[in-house]
């Protein structure tokens, strides 16, 4: 009980982001079903963690598809009380560090909007070159928790697969913008991404809102010394750019070369050796910092950052936590089962396999209008369990104690102040479901909500308490 009372106080937070109370309260137990389940079978293995009875499933897939989620509103809703619960976030240089990266969902239906052929680059043998599914954008904020920092989640969207206009130029990188501000941060931050985000739209978009660009780019890049005029002034536009620098070039200069322990996560006793330029960057037209790294064991990389204040330590220690939404992203799809969902849609025209595309706007304005639908079901279940994520590190995070004290099994390793997985504090929830829904408080509209739709008869655990 002592674990889920932090947990219902923080998700009420939410309930403004819903029309009615009762699409609130389906949610919400959803939220604890994925946060309970030891599956990750869609709908129905939110059923069989709570013991509902089979007659209200379909509610339950009523409360994805429903139009009283307003699912912008609850993303802007979640980052307030995800900023409320986490009252240690990183912060460099005054800015928080958000974090962002894209993810390929493998997805097979033949009648699921928005699936289509995706290509995986990916030094993994495991993993098949091209696959059919959903592709992802996702957003994180890095938090201090003990001694460890969390990536975590504050929004995801499906960004592929539908063409709604053909007038429509709009890129991944142009949605990963819009995505953001659905965030509304009003502190500005730092957007730490990988070298696909290395383009003038994300740091041009970022500098128009006063935030900054922290990426990695390519060996190939090129940048550009600012011009010294010399002799009398000429007619036309002056010259900007100088002398074409080939950035790969730092690499291999011992001129200027600095040298600093390793402020990379989870490192110690390593040196590494890098150079620092402040050169124009012709994506922005203006003086960026390149950071050259050259690291004992991990190789060479290239690094760029928007703000010139920002100290090149400081860089390689941005950028070096980027693996930490790579690390959210194994934790959503192994123990929180963020993708699972398995909604169909029945009046869809079959995909083709290997399909690209989906072209809306050749369609109906009614089968357009039961697309928009569908996807709005995804966003809600997606956006659940980046709630159920979330939960989950702030449990770990604010009650370490009381999720050992309900873990209820066995570790081998249990290292003294790091906060407990995910993993950890789902079981701990497990194991405190029947006292939390038995318990007799003020304010227990969820507990009865459940109850009242719970198959008690085959629930064994809750046959022993009464």
């Amino acid at each position: 009980m002592a674990l889920w009372k932090p947990w219902w106080n923080a998700i009420r937070l939410l309930r403004p982001a819903f029309s009615r109370t009762q699409t609130f309260l389906w949610f919400a137990a959803a939220v604890a079903g994925m946060a309970v389940r030891t599956d990750h079978l869609g709908v129905t293995s939110i059923m069989r963690a709570l013991r509902l009875r089979p007659g209200v499933y379909n509610s339950l897939c009523r409360c994805f598809h429903s139009p009283g989620v307003r699912i912008d509103q609850l993303t802007a809703l979640w980052t307030q009380v995800v900023l409320r619960l986490f009252p240690e976030p990183l912060r460099i240089n005054g800015r928080r560090v958000l974090v962002g990266d894209g993810i390929k969902i493998p997805k097979c239906g033949k009648k699921m909007p928005a699936v289509k052929l995706l290509h995986q680059q990916s030094n993994n043998n495991s993993k098949p070159t091209y696959i059919m599914g959903h592709s992802v954008q996702a957003v994180g904020v890095l938090v201090h928790a003990a001694r460890n920092v969390f990536a975590v989640p504050l929004a995801a969207r499906i960004h592929e697969g539908l063409v709604w206009s053909n007038r429509d130029r709009r890129t991944l990188l142009d949605k990963m913008l819009a995505l953001l501000g659905l965030l509304a941060m009003n502190d500005p931050f730092y957007f730490v991404a990988d070298a696909f985000y290395a383009a003038r739209k994300i740091a041009g978009g970022l500098l128009a809102r006063d935030n900054h660009l922290v990426t990695r780019v390519k060996s190939n890049a090129v940048a550009y010394t600012a011009h010294a005029h010399q002799g009398p002034k000429k007619r036309g536009r002056p010259r900007v750019y100088g002398t074409k620098v080939q950035l790969k070039s730092l690499l291999a200069e011992d001129t200027g070369l600095r040298s600093a322990p390793s402020p990379v996560y989870g490192e110690q006793h390593v040196t590494i050796h890098f150079h620092v330029r402040d050169l124009l960057w012709r994506p922005v037209g203006r003086l960026v910092r390149f950071v050259a790294v050259i690291h004992p064991r991990r190789g060479s990389c290239l690094l760029i950052c928007t703000d010139i204040s920002l100290d090149a330590v400081d860089i390689i220690r941005i950028y070096g936590l980027r693996f930490k939404i790579e690390h959210g992203f194994k934790q959503a799809v192994r123990v929180i089962g963020t993708f699972g969902y398995h909604f169909w849609m029945q009046d869809m025209k079959p995909l083709r396999h290997r399909s690209g595309d989906q072209y809306m706007h050749h369609q109906s304005l009614e089968y357009r209008d039961a697309i928009r639908r569908k996807v709005h079901a995804y966003h809600v279940f997606i956006q659940a369990g980046v709630i159920c994520q979330g939960l989950l590190q702030y449990l770990s995070a604010a009650f370490p104690q009381l999720v050992w004290n309900a873990f209820g099994s066995w570790l081998r390793t249990i290292r003294p102040g790091t906060p407990p997985s995910e993993l950890v504090v789902a079981n701990a929830l497990r194991q405190r479901l029947p006292e939390f829904l038995l318990s007799s408080t003020e304010n227990r509209c969820l507990e009865k909500f459940i109850l009242e739709r719970q198959d008690l008869d085959t629930y064994e655990p809750f046959l022993l308490a009464s």
